[in-house]
């Protein structure tokens, strides 16, 4: 314990000697603010600011961190140090986090009488790289502390880590989340009244029934209920199927399968809903021809929900798969042969044992189905015609003619609610039962064929589903070789020189008016992708494998930011991290931030339903073999989670790409994204180029995904039955 604290307490001393403790302009690794880290304050340490700059607020902060230093130094008693380590870091934690809340932008919050006369009256900027690397620093000693009084046995690892997540997810979900919903308690002075607040969340606008007596239609919250509902179950049973036969079938086209699979979560939503308006809306291609064939007469059915419904399948269905597919391969063979060898036949094998196996996959699909359309915005905003959703009626309280910002935090906890129920369900179908399959034995063997029925069933939904995938994705390819998708189909490249030219007469230029965009896009996704993966899987590990006080308000908080629609989540970064303490506004910073904490529940539950499945044996066999949770991790838990970190690592790569509502308020002019850019020209009704711009991105995932799978492989979980092989070799022999 000592040792590692002492490491931590000289990587906190570097931070307030040698790096600046505010935000520096041209950003930390531009490396502009060496020369002034003791004379220039804005760009000073904390000691140089507090000793050099009169910022004394400052030297009260780092106090604390001159206790631990004492503490390590003369304490030699184990219990006694790590008791006072957990003391004085949590002390460090508050004067940092105090200071900087009480000083702001403009002048000091309160205490003003304090800071009179001195820099101090002037206010201070956002916190910096030296702020940042104090805090964690005194985040990780107070850690090392609690696991040397005996707490999360004894490991300083384990408790580091859920340290480590529990304050990431308060910065980044809590504490920007909380801005916007406490406005559901306001009312429009700013006061707080929670008569006001139970007058809306009653109000009909919210729980209209109407549309069951035929005398109108009804609110958002049941609208987005039912919708959400018939997605899960919806993008689950295709998923499943899609999984079933991939794995399970020697179906030839396999491949071709997963790419179709994959294809439209590599699409920005509203390119979908506009390939469905071109297919099926009143003057779409397929209505023409079945009005002209058939005398079908042109209606507005893709406006309102079934538009919607059909939009989140063709959206969701990967996710499921994702998910699913790692699942339905985790089920072990073994136990499907002993079933057979039982006289079971293929369809109670499956039914009785593999199906009962899967059903932490299958939930988890279900929940990030129900949680991914519940909290859409792209499909209901292109489709939705007067079908409300909470989505879009959110979207529309805060950007409307008259902005109510306290109808829109409640709205959004009626959201919350419902997200908090059907993760709640979850729990209660899923139990307290043992799921694991993969144990420290060898498994040997190849799984159970599907029952004939089964089989076709599989086929019957999953392939007519592959084929208007194709369809519709022939459409979207078809738009950007068109002058003008609808009205003039004269072939052209137009479209494509004007977004992707490149000019080669001095030197080589990018002169196409996406490149910007295109490479600030890749490299914010770059960033954020392993992070997102890295965060959701090492969450999911500690809320499978440890047990630790308030486990479940944590896991429900990991999915708090999932299930609010991104332009609130949008929103409450910009009223969180717009002023001091924490400045991220206009930066990649928050752009990277927003993706990491917005899409980490699908690696939260990926690794969730994947960690189910390995037996806890496999772990405590490491350790009694002399290996720190660490070593457990790096090489027995990672390797057996390949598609759980393909799924993590590819949707959250494409959802940094593909995001809509998210990001609409947080790109700048120097940090523009895709969707942003694509978006401004559809406003601007230059469709062929927001097309051509969504087939390269399209493309561009696609070659991502491909090239993770070949990378992280196939997870290999049993060995290859070459004596079985052999033996037929030798008897066709003979």
């Amino acid at each position: 314990m000592k040792k590692t604290a002492t490491l931590w307490q000289i990587i906190a001393l570097i931070g307030a000697l040698f790096l600046p403790w505010y935000g520096v302009n041209g950003g930390f690794w531009s490396f502009g603010w060496i020369g002034g880290i003791f004379s220039d304050p804005k760009s000073a340490s904390a000691v140089a600011q507090g000793l050099i700059h009169d910022r004394w607020w400052l030297i009260t902060a780092l106090v604390p961190l001159a206790g631990s230093g004492l503490a390590l130094l003369l304490v030699k008693n184990h219990k006694l140090l790590a008791k006072l380590l957990v003391l004085i870091s949590i002390a460090g934690l508050v004067m940092i986090a105090a200071q900087g809340f009480i000083v702001g932008r403009t002048g000091p919050r309160i205490f003003a009488d304090l800071f009179m006369d001195g820099p101090g009256q002037t206010g201070q900027s956002g916190l910096g790289s030296g702020a940042m690397i104090v805090f964690f620093s005194q985040l990780f000693i107070l850690t090392t502390g609690v696991s040397g009084i005996g707490k999360g046995r004894g490991d300083a690892f384990i408790v580091g880590l859920i340290g480590l997540i529990i304050s990431l997810v308060g910065i980044f979900v809590f504490f920007p989340v909380s801005h916007i919903l406490v406005q559901a308690f306001q009312n429009a002075d700013g006061a707080f009244s929670f008569a006001e607040f139970w007058e809306r969340l009653s109000s009909s606008r919210i729980w209209s029934l109407r549309c069951l007596t035929g005398s109108g239609s009804c609110g958002p919250a049941w609208n987005s209920l039912v919708l959400a509902i018939l997605t899960g179950a919806g993008t689950t049973l295709l998923g499943l199927a899609f999984a079933l036969i991939a794995t399970r079938t020697n179906f030839k086209a396999k491949p071709l399968l997963r790419v179709l699979t994959i294809i439209p979560i590599i699409t920005p939503p509203f390119v979908i809903g506009l390939a469905l308006i071109l297919l099926f809306g009143r003057s779409g291609t397929v209505t023409d021809l079945l009005n002209t064939y058939f005398d079908i007469p042109k209606t507005r059915w893709l406006y309102g929900f079934w538009g919607i419904y059909l939009a989140q399948l063709l959206s969701f269905t990967p996710i499921a798969f994702l998910v699913l597919i790692g699942v339905v391969e985790g089920v072990s063979p073994s136990m499907e042969e002993a079933s057979q060898s039982l006289n079971a036949n293929r369809w109670q094998t499956f039914r009785l044992v593999s199906f009962p196996l899967m059903r932490p996959g299958l939930a988890n699909a279900f929940l990030l189905g129900f949680i991914e359309s519940i909290a859409d915005f792209g499909n209901p905003l292109v489709l939705g015609g007067n079908f409300s959703v909470l989505s879009t009626e959110i979207y529309f309280s805060i950007v409307g003619a008259v902005a109510n910002s306290g109808r829109a935090a409640t709205l959004a906890l009626v959201l919350l609610s419902m997200t908090l129920s059907a993760f709640l369900v979850q729990r209660w179908w899923l139990g307290k039962k043992s799921y694991a399959t993969v144990t420290g034995k060898g498994d040997s063997g190849q799984h159970a064929a599907l029952n004939p029925v089964l089989r076709g069933f599989c086929y019957a939904t999953a392939l007519p589903w592959a084929a208007f995938t194709v369809v519709v994705y022939s459409m979207i390819i078809f738009g950007s070789f068109v002058k003008l998708w609808g009205y003039d189909h004269s072939f052209t490249f137009d479209h494509y020189l004007r977004a992707f030219s490149i000019s080669f007469s001095d030197g080589i230029r990018w002169t196409g008016v996406a490149w910007d965009s295109y490479f600030t896009t890749l490299t914010i996704a770059s960033i954020a992708a392993p992070l997102t993966a890295l965060v959701g899987l090492a969450t999911a590990y500690l809320l499978v494998r440890q047990k630790f006080v308030g486990k479940e308000v944590f896991e429900f908080s990991t999915m708090l930011s999932f299930a609010i629609p991104g332009t609130v989540i949008g929103i409450s970064y910009i009223l969180a991290f717009n002023v001091p303490p924490i400045e991220l506004t206009g930066t990649s910073v928050i752009l990277i931030m927003v993706f990491v904490f917005r899409n980490m529940p699908v690696g939260v539950r990926g690794g969730i339903a994947a960690l189910s499945q390995l037996d806890k044996s496999l772990d405590e066999a490491s350790v009694t073999l002399g290996a720190n949770s660490f070593t457990t991790v790096r090489k027995v838990i990672i390797p057996l989670m390949g598609p759980a970190i393909l799924a993590a690592l590819s949707y959250s790569f494409v959802r940094a790409i593909t995001a809509v509502s998210a990001v609409i308020f947080l790109v700048s002019a120097k940090h523009n994204m895709a969707t942003s850019f694509i978006v401004g020209r559809v406003e601007n009704g230059e469709y062929g180029i927001a097309i051509a711009y969504s087939a390269v991105l399209i493309v561009t995932m696609l070659a991502v995904i491909l090239t993770l799978q070949l990378i992280i492989g196939k997870r290999r979980l049993r060995r290859e039955d070459r004596v079985q092989k052999y033996i037929k070799v030798e008897v066709a022999a003979r």
